[in-house]
């Protein structure tokens, strides 16, 4: 794994990371295993902002040095700010997004409002979130079938730069096509290579809308659950432990794990069959 790092330079301007890994027969994922590191204060404090993030979005940097202050923690807000910048998060107001949009990508129409989900693969969502871990963290990006919250494939990376979702939106594409590809506006889903890929499937690109906070609740939910489920009570000290945990996981989520909003049935089982006697859902 060192010595494939090595062989990736991470600041060329032409070649991608992905594109180099594809010339010299490596997979990228192998090089993307290790954490970021970070002091361990702030790895804390990042863990606490993480938590507080899921249960209350809106909270932007004055309010997380409030939350912090109340935990017993004396933070300046300059420092709170950087490291939300780096988890990746912000308040709902004006927008909640993991990812930051790059001004000069083409922003899509957000396709799900007043649509009625009913069926699999007609709507698509992806997401980034924020992985902390014992000694470090990473990003992990999923792509789910809306309908039956089937996870249909997922990434790790220690960057949020678009390859990792390229790559998930790949291997999901194997599995089927979808009708509706939906989307925040960050700069990793807006990327020509990422928009094209969707084009070129005959694929309708859907992005979230400004000050939306749900309009991509269903990947926010799955977020939710495992974080809470898995991530948080594991505390990985490696990428690859983390991997083999959320390969694990993942598994159990899809194939074993039955939810009340799907009749009791998996939503691997809703997936293969489309069947669920759950009321559409209008966005």
């Amino acid at each position: 794994m060192t010595e494939a790092r090595s062989w990736i330079d991470f600041e060329n301007a032409e070649l991608s990371v992905r594109e180099q890994c594809r010339l010299l027969g490596i997979q990228r994922s192998n090089i993307y295993y290790e954490p970021q590191p970070e002091t361990e204060e702030n790895l804390k404090f990042m863990r606490l902002m993480d938590e507080e993030h899921l249960k209350h979005p809106a909270r932007g940097s004055r309010q997380m040095v409030d939350y912090l202050e109340d935990q017993g923690f004396n933070v300046n807000r300059k420092r709170v700010q950087r490291l939300m910048r780096k988890m990746g998060i912000e308040g709902i107001s004006p927008r909640r997004r993991t990812t930051l949009r790059n001004a000069g990508h083409r922003v899509y129409p957000y396709l799900l409002r007043g649509l009625e989900i009913q069926r699999p693969n007609q709507v698509w969502c992806s997401d980034i979130t924020y992985v902390p871990m014992r000694r470090g963290f990473m990003y992990l990006v999923a792509v789910l079938d809306w309908f039956s919250r089937h996870v249909l494939s997922w990434r790790l990376s220690n960057s949020m730069d678009a390859d990792f979702c390229i790559e998930a939106l790949e291997e999901a594409l194997q599995v089927a096509t979808p009708e509706i590809f939906n989307t925040d506006q960050g700069a990793q889903f807006t990327s020509r290579e990422h928009t094209d890929m969707l084009k070129s499937h005959g694929v309708a690109i859907s992005m979230d809308g400004r000050g939306r906070a749900i309009d991509n609740v269903m990947i926010e939910r799955l977020w939710r659950t495992v974080k809470y489920e898995e991530i948080y009570l594991k505390e990985y000290a490696t990428g690859t432990d983390l991997y083999q945990g959320l390969r694990s996981y993942f598994d159990f989520y899809c194939g074993e794990r039955k939810h009340s909003s799907l009749d009791h049935q998996t939503p691997a089982a809703v997936y293969r069959s489309g069947l669920s006697k759950r009321v559409a859902l209008s966005i």
